[in-house]
């Protein structure tokens, strides 16, 4: 079912006197727009014109104007103002809708062929034939309203991803600078921040985005080479790095159902942003390719740790790889042993013998002729705890690197 269409008065002869009365009407609607009034103007000056209660409904901008002619006309409530939202917005995607109580007629907002919202007059006054007029200048209006919401939506978009870019290329940006540039798009970065980096399985990128400023007010979030970028603002008192930093996990959780995402660690200083977008990429690239079970550790401070020096003194990183378990691996790869699996079930299981060789399904002298000849490869003793120490350190840095590894 859908609303009668209202008597249209364009297919007929109109008086000189009523073709001025609505150009000067229109006149009045596009200045609304174009000032700044909005919806809301062009609403009252519909339902003035029309006698009659006028509701704008654009779906898209989250819009529900509703203009009054008089005080004495009935205000839709909100469980009103919801069902013509629906309503709408069914009518937008070609849905049948039920039509709601109080809808009278309406008009189109359209663009070509995309209808993009409705003009509807509602019960509550006495409109006249004409009254059609007065919602076609109102949709001409709202239609300018959409292209200037739009047109800012795009020039933020590519202020966001053009800061975003440049975060992730130029580490010589004066950090003033940047907390000049990100305030400008409403986001306080004065006091440090986390970025997030995800890559997604959803084919939805905008509402991963729309998400993300959802959950997280003043958050920056731009999609860009197939990736969706976050930079998350600081939050909280004296305890800004911890209550920023399990936020923004929270945030990676939610976000998990969309795709994989890369949280940095929180960098209080604007000169080291783009540090933490090189680490929230080594998260993501880590969580991405790493066939080892490290998810939930990921968070933890030797890994963090080792992504941040990753990030900005890498060549340290891979040393100490090399240094440690790096002739492990390529003998396992090499010989097709499983040298750095019983290490790491070793380090895990408390260094207790018997407990490894259970949980990896070997005999107890199996483990012990492996650990020999873990000692032998690497000039470490995992019977010492010094250096068990390295070689648990030497298995993170060996995760963390392993997809940049050559294969």
């Amino acid at each position: 079912m859908s609303a009668a269409p209202l008597h249209d008065t364009a297919s007929s002869a109109l008086p000189d006197g009523f073709v001025q009365r609505l150009r000067g009407i229109h006149l009045q609607m596009v200045e609304a727009v174009l000032g700044g009034d909005g919806l809301d103007r062009v609403a009252r000056l519909a339902a003035d014109a029309a006698g009659a209660p006028v509701a704008i409904v654009i779906p898209r901008l989250g819009a529900v104007a509703v203009g009054h002619a008089n005080a004495a006309h009935p205000v839709p409530t909100e469980d009103e103002q919801g069902a013509l939202r629906r309503y709408v917005a069914d009518r937008v995607k070609d849905r049948p809708s039920p039509v709601p109580p109080g809808l009278v007629s309406e008009v189109p907002i359209a663009s070509g062929d995309e209808v993009v919202g409705a003009v509807i007059l509602l019960t509550g006054g006495t409109p006249g034939p004409e009254a059609g007029e007065y919602l076609h200048l109102a949709a001409v209006a709202s239609l300018t309203e959409v292209a200037i919401e739009e047109a800012k939506e795009e020039v933020e978009q590519n202020l966001r991803g053009s800061f975003l870019e440049d975060l992730r290329s130029r580490p010589d940006l004066e950090p003033r600078e940047i907390v000049r540039r990100a305030g400008r798009l409403g986001c306080d970065l004065s006091r440090g921040a986390v970025v997030l980096c995800a890559e997604l399985t959803t084919d939805r990128p905008r509402h991963v985005v729309a998400l993300i400023g959802g959950e997280y007010p003043g958050a920056l979030a731009q999609h860009m080479d197939d990736r969706v970028y976050a930079i998350l603002p600081a939050t909280g008192g004296d305890d800004a790095p911890e209550a920023t930093l399990e936020r923004g996990r929270r945030l990676a959780e939610r976000l998990r159902q969309h795709g994989t995402v890369g949280l940095s660690s929180f960098y209080a200083d604007p000169a080291e942003f783009s540090r933490a977008v090189q680490e929230a990429e080594l998260v993501l690239d880590v969580l991405r390719q790493s066939d080892a079970p490290i998810a939930q550790d990921i968070g933890t401070g030797t890994y963090r740790l080792l992504f941040r020096v990753l990030a900005s003194h890498p060549e340290e990183v891979r040393s100490f790889y090399e240094d440690t378990v790096a002739p492990i691996v390529r003998y396992d790869d090499q010989y097709r042993t499983d040298l750095v699996g019983t290490l790491e079930s070793y380090l895990e299981q408390n260094c207790n013998m018997n407990a490894t060789a259970a949980a990896i399904y070997a005999h107890r002298h199996t483990v012990a002729y492996r650990l020999e000849r873990v000692k032998e490869l690497t000039q470490l003793d995992p019977m010492l705890s010094e250096d068990r120490e390295r070689l648990g350190l030497g298995l993170k840095a060996y995760r963390i690197i392993a997809p940049r590894l050559p294969k």
